[in-house]
């Protein structure tokens, strides 16, 4: 902690660009995030008061590149961190008790005392805040209150993983308040994910904390949950003269619970038939040589062609990321279009099987073919079924795409992005 007055002079005098600039690979645009900064700090002093001393905390939305759906298989992703991040402003009570107060969400309060699961908050984030303090309370770390106050531009349902994001924030601030930063970003990562899936019941694998809490562009092989293999892949899209850019269609995520959780569950169910967990267990060969049966034995042909997604895709996230690491920008958005069509016709996740009049992703995808035609690359982004669509853009068709995309979805849906070479952070 530093004191608050000194903390605001050097945000004001300039004295934190140099970390501003690298956090969020702004160059020297950096006034726009010394203003969020005080932002936040004005709204920890307007819930809590006045304090003595603070910490600027922030975490990543995440991107997914490559690998879509295989990571809860133990299969191969490729992510990265974005500049769109959950920033919050931190300091010490004299309770026994965490308070985080998000803007905009009313005040999570949780008692040291009781760091049990509690069933009635299942998809609240005050779940997850318990179960991040509880996994950190388990390996032995002594805590004590704090307050904190959150801002978020990590816009909720766009598969950018605005609960990765805070989960990793609250992770960070833990380790780095009680832990004194032992705790690694794999661990953090591991323990969002032990409060997403114990504490908030949501099943989830462990891609969107990874990419949130390492940071830059990382391929992830969890063929062991336990020890994943993480590798940090060298990705200046200025180098290549493209921009990334996250499309939001429009289209709503409620309701659609059972169709995220229907992934899994069928992919399982296939692996099931071999006496596997997860079909990372299973040889494709023999998936070959058994879907006869397979499909008599399931009666359930969208499990098998899932199966077949999860087989191509994290393979094609292996080439995606050798690609990059060669220098052949060419063929990964190649193998980046690959990977999409693949998920549109045997992961078939473009749009709810249950709404088939609603299919906002599927007409953006489309009209993303027709704005690049064979440049860049595009595809359903993240989870699916609503939300958005990732493209690799030609910075010579930027402002053209954009205004096109916009055009038909509505002004502010197409997003340019950056990806920021770091995960979870303490600006000071």
């Amino acid at each position: 902690m530093i004191k608050t007055v000194e903390l605001i002079n050097k945000l004001k005098n300039g004295e934190l660009n140099k970390k501003l600039s690298y956090l969020y690979a702004c160059g020297d645009d950096t006034q726009p995030y010394a203003d969020r900064y005080m932002s936040v700090i004005e709204g920890y002093k307007e819930i809590y008061g006045e304090a003595e001393e603070l910490a600027l905390f922030s975490a990543p939305g995440r991107t997914e590149i490559g690998g879509n759906h295989t990571d809860h298989q133990h299969g191969c992703v490729l992510a990265g961190s974005v500049d769109l991040d959950v920033v919050a402003a931190v300091s010490f009570n004299n309770d026994n008790v965490v308070r985080i107060k998000s803007k905009g969400y009313k005040m999570d309060e949780i008692s040291l005392d009781d760091l049990e699961i509690h069933p009635e908050q299942f998809d609240m984030s005050i779940a997850l805040i318990r179960g991040v303090l509880r996994a950190f309370s388990e390996r032995g770390y002594k805590l004590s209150g704090f307050n904190a106050y959150t801002e978020s531009n990590v816009m909720k349902g766009s598969g950018l993983s605005s609960s990765a994001a805070f989960e990793v924030l609250v992770g960070t601030i833990v380790s780095d308040l009680f832990a004194n930063n032992e705790v690694d970003a794999i661990e953090i990562a591991k323990i969002g994910q032990y409060a997403e899936n114990v504490f908030y019941n949501k099943p989830s694998g462990l891609m969107d904390q990874m990419a949130s809490s390492v940071g830059a562009v990382v391929f992830i092989d969890f063929k062991s949950t336990e020890i994943p293999i993480v590798k940090k892949v060298d990705f200046d899209l200025n180098k290549y003269d493209h921009s990334l850019c996250i499309i939001d269609s429009g289209a709503d995520h409620a309701e659609l619970t059972y169709e995220y959780a229907a992934v899994p569950a069928e992919m399982k169910a296939v692996a099931g038939y071999f006496g596997k967990e997860y079909l990372r267990d299973v040889d494709y060969n023999d998936f070959l040589r058994e879907m006869k049966n397979l499909r008599e034995k399931l009666n359930n042909d969208r499990a098998v062609l899932r199966a077949f997604h999860f087989f191509h895709d994290t393979k094609l996230a292996a080439e995606e990321a050798y690609a990059l690491l060669e220098g052949d920008f060419d063929k990964f958005c190649s193998l980046s279009k690959r990977s999409g069509l693949s998920s549109y016709m045997y992961l078939q996740n473009v749009y709810a099987s249950s709404l088939p009049q609603q299919q906002a992703v599927a007409v953006t995808i489309a009209l993303c073919g027709e704005i690049l035609g064979e440049r860049g690359a595009y595809r359903v982004h993240g989870g699916g079924f609503a939300g958005t669509v990732q493209a690799f853009v030609p910075n010579d068709m930027l402002d053209e795409f954009k205004q096109r995309i916009e055009a038909v979805l509505g002004e502010g849906m197409c997003h340019v992005l950056r990806i920021r070479p770091v995960g979870g952070y303490r600006l000071s």
